[in-house]
This record gives C-alpha cells, structure tokens and sequence, in this order.
C-alpha cells in the first residue's frame, strides 16, 4: 500500500470528530514548521513565513508567504464536519433501558447506522482553576448502538420504511443500572467538572483498502476528509510560488456553513484583510490576480444504479478529479476556471472527470458558492468520485486520493495572473 494511502487512513482513523479532524491538520502544519497565529493579537508577517490559526476548534486556515511580492492568493477551501448524530444537553433516556438522547447532523442516510458499534467524541468545557477550558474526548470502546426492530414486527422495512430520528436511531447505552453512568464517564475522561459539550457518536470501523486489487479504500467522513486531507498534503508539498498560498478547511458545510467558524463567516475575508495590512499589499489587486479551489466529493457512477448519473457526465471512482458543473450556479465552476483547473492538472499528470446531476434530480451545493459571498474570486468546484455519500461509512477510490494530492501540489505551486478574462499560468 502506497504510504499516502497510510497517512490518510491515519488521519481518518484519528478524526472521529470535527475537532479530533481540524487538531490532526494543525499538528500536521505545526511539523512541517508553521507558526500559530491568533486572532486575537497583532500579525507580524515576513517574506518565507509560513503560518496557521484554527477558529473555534473546528476550522483551520494556512498561509505562506512569498520571498518576493505575490500577484494574488491561491485558495483552496474544503469542510471538516460530517452527517451524524449529535448528543443533547440532558442525553440520557431512562426507561425499561438506559439511551441517549440525540438529533441528527446534516442530512444522512439513517439507515447505516443501526447495528454498528458506536462511540462518542467531540470536546468538553471544563472548570478548571484557570477558568473553562476546552478538552477533547474520544471514548475509544464500544460504547453505543442503535439496535434495528425484527423483521416480524417491521414487515416494511425492505419496503422504504421512513425513519424517524425521535423514535428509530436513539442508541442504546445500557440496563437501568447504567443510570447516571454516562455523566461519570464524561466527567472521568474530561479530569473535571463539565459545564458544556458537543459530542457526537462516531461509527467504531476503521479505515479500509479492498476489492480485487486494493483499490477502493471505504471510512468514515470521506465527505469530506479525503478532500481536506489531500489539499492540506498538495499545500505542503507545493514548490516556491509567486502567488499567495492559502488553505481553508471550514465547519459547517453539511448545515448550510452559517457558523463562525463556515464558509458563511468572515474567516477567510478577515485573514486575507490581515495578510494584506501585514505585508502592506494592495488587497484589491491580490484578488484580481486569485483563484480560488473549493473541493468536496462528488457522486461517482453507481454500479446499481447507473440511471441516476447524468449519461454523459457520470464520473467513475479511480477515474481522476472531477470538475462539477450546475448551469443554476450551485457550483461556481465555469469555462474559464475549468480550463484554469485543467491545466494545472495537465502539469500534475492528473486526469479529469466532469460531473453533472441529471436534470431531474437536483443535487447538493457546496463551499465554492458560499465562500464567494465574502471573497469574491473565480472558482473551480472539483471533488473526488464517491459511494454512499453521507452514509455513517462511505466509499472512494485509492487512486484519486493520490491523483488530488498530486494536482493540489501542482496548483500550490502555479503562479497566476488575470489579463483581460484570461489566465497567465506560471
């Protein structure tokens, strides 16, 4: 197995949250020798610089700074949050039974959650001597599940039962005697008392490679993980540049990215506002000459069900990027950046796909759309070909892992300026 394959079954392994996900990234930025900055202080910049802050626990944004000018800003923006089920204030139900209380996330296939071992992770607030801090809790046993009704008294469950997440998906935690049991084990796991929390079950399988030749790899979170972990491996792995590196991995996108820490949020407008004073660049000019990568997986041709795909533009898994197209503006890609993108993936002996949903069944938007609402610059929306999107345990292929670090590297590693509608790609 390739051993970018590993690092990402590691990552994903290590992400069983939000937060467990944006505190892998910013490890790996701290090792490759980038400086934490805060919002909350004064930025001091320098040419060669390289530099990261996190918003909330749960959004990371990087940057580098050039040796020389930089014309504009390469951006790329990918989410970090997933579809499941988080656990309410006062989570336990005590009945005949001992369960959590819980909602869902984002919009999810219900069904694959019932029958699996579950878990809980997330963050905890803590009274400390200091004050409230916030600490990471990742329960790593089989803690939950959410145990299905018999076949003899569900006779509709092949029949396309609906699901109800107040009655169908509450887990079950224990007996009557597991009362209060949870509370104890949060506190034990958090060394404190707790005075707030968002925690959220996570499925106990890990990461996989298989088929006939090892080339699928099925996880948790691929939507969007695989995508944030590929341009966070291109953004480090890039070459010197005479534009302005910047990666984004935002919370939120799978809820309409409304929170502080979304694509919604001034996050990105503020950092590149900061960027510009620090280095006294004229901010208008830098996004006249930038472009920006918003990455988040598309559907591949099923294999079942090949008359959902649109007939000429059905990508498969394994086949190469995907550049996602919606002529009502859902993605922001367009014939300039298309070409933008296609070139960069010519430069990384990348292939590439297009994807459009068939007319009669509307699909999803994403971050491109969302993010140009505060920084407006040309967008490519692209995405890896996947199954089972936003299933609790989805399914992609091993090579368009690599084939997106490869283009990411590529990218990072451009120099670009507009001219009258067109790109000078360096």
């Amino acid at each position: 197995m390739d051993k970018r394959t590993k690092a990402l079954m590691a990552f994903l392994d290590a992400s069983h949250s939000v937060y467990h996900a944006v505190a892998y990234l910013a490890d790996a930025l701290k090792k490759e020798g980038y400086t934490k900055l805060s919002e909350g202080e004064k930025w001091t910049l320098k040419p060669g610089g390289k530099y990261y802050l996190t918003r909330g626990g749960t959004a990371v944004l990087a940057f580098r700074v050039p040796q020389n000018a930089p014309k504009g800003f390469l951006l790329s923006a990918s989410h970090s949050d997933r579809p499941t089920f988080k656990i309410k204030e006062n989570g336990e139900l005590v009945g005949s039974y001992i369960r959590l209380a819980t909602e869902k996330y984002g919009g999810m296939l219900m069904a694959p959650w019932l029958d699996r071992p579950l878990s809980i992770a997330g963050r905890v607030m803590v009274q400390t001597e200091n004050g409230v801090e916030s600490k990471l809790i990742d329960i790593d046993r089989d803690l939950t599940m959410i145990p299905n009704v018999a076949i003899h008294m569900n006779r509709s469950a092949n029949d396309g039962y609906k699901w109800n997440p107040a009655v169908d998906t509450l887990p079950l935690l224990g007996g009557k005697d597991a009362k209060g049991k949870l509370d104890k084990l949060l506190k034990k796991e958090a060394g404190g008392e707790i005075l707030g929390h968002d925690l959220f079950l996570y499925v106990r399988q890990k990461a996989t490679v298989w088929g006939m030749d090892k080339e699928y790899i099925s996880s948790a979170a691929l939507d969007d993980l695989q995508c944030a972990w590929g341009c966070t491996r291109g953004f480090l792995n890039a070459k010197e540049s005479g534009s302005l590196p910047v990666l984004c991995v935002f919370d939120s996108e799978e809820v309409g990215s409304s929170s502080v820490q979304g694509a919604a949020s001034r996050l990105l407008e503020s950092a590149l506002d900061r960027i510009c004073q620090a280095l006294e660049l004229d901010k208008d000019i830098m996004l006249s000459n930038s472009f920006m990568v918003s990455a988040d997986n598309a559907h591949a041709l099923h294999p079942n069900h090949p008359e959902l795909a649109d007939s000429t533009n059905a990508p498969v898994v394994n086949g190469g990027i995907v550049l996602k197209f919606n002529a009502n503006l859902r993605y922001t890609t367009d014939g300039a950046s298309a070409a933008v993108m296609r070139s960069v993936c010519k430069k990384a002996n990348v292939p590439v796909q297009t994807y459009c949903n068939r007319a009669d069944i509307p699909g999803g938007s994403t971050l491109g759309n969302i993010s140009l609402s505060q920084v407006s610059v040309p967008s490519v929306d692209i995405g890896l070909p996947q199954l089972a999107m936003h299933s609790c345990y989805e399914t992609a292929g091993v090579q368009d892992g690599l084939y997106l670090e490869d283009a990411m590297a590529a990218y990072y590693s451009i120099t670009l300026e507009a001219k009258d509608g067109s790109y000078v790609i360096e």
